[in-house]
C-alpha cells in the first residue's frame, strides 16, 4: 500500500477546518486546559473504550451537558488537532480479521501523527483478557511517519509489546495496510479521571481510494473504567447506544474487495461514501502533542 508523507492540509485549511469543528461542537463554551494537566489526572493507557457515531447535533448536545464537569484541550489556543494514523497489519490481514471476528484478545499498530505540531509515534494497541484496551506508544521522527522498517528502534519495540503481549507476529510480519484522518477534540473530566475523545472530518484511505464519514456525524469515544462514566451517561440520554466500530476496520471493509461482510461494514454503507483520494500541500510545524 501506498502511504503519504507526513503532510496535512496547508496551514489556512487546516486552521479553517479545526475553527469549524470547533464551532460545530462548540467548545468555546468550555473551559480550556493544557496537556500536562490532562496527562496527569487522565492518561488511560489501560482503559475500558465505548464508541458512539452519533449526529452532530448531537455531539453539540453532548459538549454542551458536560460543560460543567468537562475540560477541552487547549494546544496554545488550539481546541482541535488533525490526526494521521497509519495501520500495519501482515499480508493476510491477520490484525483485521482478529477484529472482525470479535476476537478478546486482538491488537493494532500503527503510526499516529499530530499534523499540526509534526510529532510522531508508534503506537501498539491491545486487548487484555477482560477486553480493556491497553496501549503502549514509542516516540518517533515525523518524518518515519508510515513506516515500520526492521532494526530500528521502532521495530524493537513493537516485538517487544506483541511479545508480551502473547501476539505471534513480528515487526518484520507487517507493512502499511490502510491510513485514517481526522479532526479530533479531546474533553476530560480531572475531578473523575475521565475522558472522551470526539471525532469529524473522519476519512480512511487504501491504493489510491477514499471512505468518508457523512460530515453530519461524529465518532465519540469514551475513555475510562468498567463503570459507564457521566459521558456515558449523557450518551445514553441523548438516544445513543455504543457501537463496534473501528476506524481502520471498517476503512479495509469499504476499501478492499473480497473481506468477509460484517456488521461495520453495513453500518458503514449509511454513513459512509467512497471516492477517489484529495492530495494536500504540507502543513505548518508547531510543538504541543495533544492527547
Amino acid at each position: 500500500m501506498t502511504v503519504t508523507s507526513a503532510t496535512s492540509a496547508g496551514p489556512a485549511a487546516a486552521a479553517a477546518a479545526g475553527e469549524g469543528f470547533a464551532q460545530l461542537l462548540r467548545l468555546d463554551d468550555l473551559r480550556g486546559v493544557p496537556l500536562a494537566e490532562v496527562d496527569a489526572v487522565a492518561a488511560l493507557q489501560h482503559r475500558m473504550d465505548r464508541k458512539y457515531l452519533i449526529p452532530a447535533r448531537s455531539a453539540a448536545r453532548l459538549v454542551e451537558e458536560l460543560a460543567g464537569t468537562h475540560h477541552v484541550l487547549d494546544i496554545r489556543g488550539r481546541r482541535t488537532t488533525e490526526y494521521r494514523s497509519t495501520y500495519f497489519d501482515t499480508a493476510h490481514l491477520a490484525a483485521w480479521r482478529a477484529h472482525n471476528q470479535g476476537r478478546r484478545r486482538r491488537w493494532k499498530v500503527r503510526t499516529r501523527l499530530y499534523a499540526e505540531d509534526r510529532i510522531c509515534r508508534m503506537e501498539v494497541k491491545t486487548k487484555d483478557g477482560r477486553g480493556a484496551t491497553v496501549k503502549y506508544a514509542h516516540r518517533i521522527e515525523a518524518d518515519a511517519y508510515g513506516r515500520l522498517e526492521t532494526g530500528t528502534e521502532a521495530a524493537a519495540f513493537v516485538d517487544r509489546v506483541l511479545l508480551a503481549a502473547g501476539v505471534d507476529v513480528t515487526a518484520a510480519d507487517l507493512a502499511a495496510a490502510g491510513e485514517a484522518r481526522y479532526r479530533r477534540a479531546a474533553l476530560a473530566d480531572l475531578e473523575a479521571g475521565t475522558r472522551l475523545t470526539l471525532d469529524g472530518l473522519l476519512t480512511c484511505h487504501r491504493d489510491g481510494r477514499t471512505a468518508a464519514l457523512d460530515d453530519g456525524y461524529v465518532l465519540v469515544e469514551t475513555k475510562g473504567t468498567a463503570r459507564c462514566a457521566p459521558a456515558d451517561r449523557c450518551l445514553l440520554a441523548l438516544g445513543a447506544r455504543p457501537v463496534s466500530i473501528s476506524k481502520y476496520v471498517i476503512g479495509l471493509a469499504l476499501l478492499v474487495p473480497g473481506l468477509p461482510d460484517n456488521n461495520m461494514r453495513r453500518l458503514a454503507r449509511t454513513r459512509f461514501h467512497t471516492g477517489p483520494r484529495p492530495e494536500a500541500p504540507a502543513a505548518r510545524p508547531e510543538r504541543n502533542l495533544p492527547a
